[in-house]
């Protein structure tokens, strides 16, 4: 009798959990276990992100972000209707607040049209009032079909049918070391458990870099990580916004910029900002960790991207001290929004990979070492992206052996 495949996968974020999901429907003789060090899934930046199923608006036509965006809202949306979870369409405006951004939409607009987002539309002044009728700016970008999802909940669902499946899913299990000299890969925990799987999979997030090390990868790109906070329209003022309105955002980073999003509870959101955190894992703005620091500016591309955009991440501090200075960024858009209006909200912490010569990295990024695919890189829209990405995954890893970047 021969003896099942054994397949592990680290992290119980949303793409874990999706890519565990994905290997055990593609090979149900398989076993499937998954680790996460914290007490439940969806602990990091799938419990501290703005919601959003983006539609794909935003990102290079044929880049491995638009191809699997696009592909995973249309899984994403039809796994929410099928477990009953919330998948609202309150639709997106991006808007031009001048006649200088406007040139910026243009592009927007060549790129979604190249990545088939469906039923886009330019606007005007005045057709921008109709879609948000307190947004003002020049023209805008209506994209109906944006969504606003629960990701918690669609990663507890995910975790849920990784165990129907016959899988298992064990949190409070830090992995500390990944050893693949022999014909399987290895994995202790903190605890001194070890586990031995045929396959592993990273999939760990802010500690992406770290896991995949132990694995073997080679050391860059490494996390920086940046702190974003979000704060909160009163109710009494939540009509103010009816959906999602976006900035025309600045080519040079990965950021979307300060913007206004109606979760699927109904309140509204500000933010986030974008702050370099002291910690990985820091939610509270004083929070910092030595070893977070210095694995940051240790890495020498972190002082090329600093020397490179200083400017920006002044400004974004700015923005982290001072509510006004916050809101000052949202009241551009909305300019009956005031800072009486908002309350402090949530924060995440985006983990943003930095290459060696300090370019931050937009594309998701995969490497295969062997029995090892480690996701190097799944900022935004990874959520959305979730269920693609898994088939992406999935079918590297059943594959075969191999090494190198994907």
């Amino acid at each position: 009798m021969s003896v099942p495949l054994r397949i592990g996968v680290v992290g119980a974020g949303i793409v874990g959990l999706a890519t565990a999901r994905r290997l055990a429907l593609d090979r149900p003789d398989a076993r499937i276990t998954v680790l996460d060090k914290e007490d439940r899934v969806g602990a990091h930046q799938t419990g501290h992100n703005s919601g959003v199923a983006h539609a794909g608006l935003y990102y290079p036509p044929g880049s491995l972000k638009a191809r699997l965006c696009r592909r995973g809202v249309t899984l994403l949306e039809r796994y929410c209707a099928e477990r009953g979870l919330p998948y609202v369409a309150c639709g997106k405006l991006v808007v031009a607040r001048d006649e200088r951004e406007t040139a910026g939409l243009a592009g927007i607009e060549r790129r979604a049209r190249a990545n088939g987002v469906p039923g886009l539309r330019r606007l005007d002044a005045a057709g921008l009032r109709d879609v948000e009728p307190y947004a003002r700016g020049v023209a805008a970008l209506h994209s109906p079909g944006t969504a606003v999802v629960d990701f918690p909940a669609v990663a507890r669902s995910l975790a849920d049918d990784v165990r129907a499946a016959g899988g298992r899913v064990r949190l409070g299990c830090a992995v500390t070391a990944v050893d693949r000299a022999a014909a399987t890969v290895r994995v202790r925990s903190a605890d001194g458990d070890e586990y031995e799987y045929d396959l592993l999979v990273i999939c760990a997030g802010l500690q992406a870099d770290r896991l995949s090390r132990l694995a073997g990868d080679e050391p860059g790109p490494v996390i920086v990580p940046f702190r974003g906070a979000y704060h909160r329209i009163r109710p009494e003022r939540a009509h103010l916004v009816r959906g999602l309105i976006y900035p025309v955002p600045d080519p040079r980073y990965p950021f979307l910029g300060i913007h206004l999003t109606r979760r699927v509870d109904g309140t509204v959101e500000v933010g986030p900002n974008a702050v370099l955190a002291l910690a990985r894992e820091g939610y509270r703005p004083a929070a910092a960790s030595a070893g977070d620091i210095w694995d940051t500016v240790r890495w020498p591309g972190f002082w090329r991207m600093a020397r490179r955009h200083w400017r920006t991440g002044v400004r974004e501090v700015r923005g982290a001290v001072s509510r006004r200075a916050f809101v000052a960024a949202a009241r551009s858009y909305v300019p009956e929004l005031s800072a009486d209006d908002v309350v402090p909200g949530g924060a995440g912490v985006r983990a943003q990979a930095v290459d060696a010569d300090g370019a931050l990295v937009d594309d998701f990024r995969i490497h295969r070492l062997g029995p090892v695919v480690a996701v190097r890189n799944a900022p935004s829209p990874a959520a959305t992206s979730a269920l693609a990405i898994a088939e992406h995954v999935a079918a590297l890893v059943l594959d075969g052996p191999g090494a190198g970047p994907l």
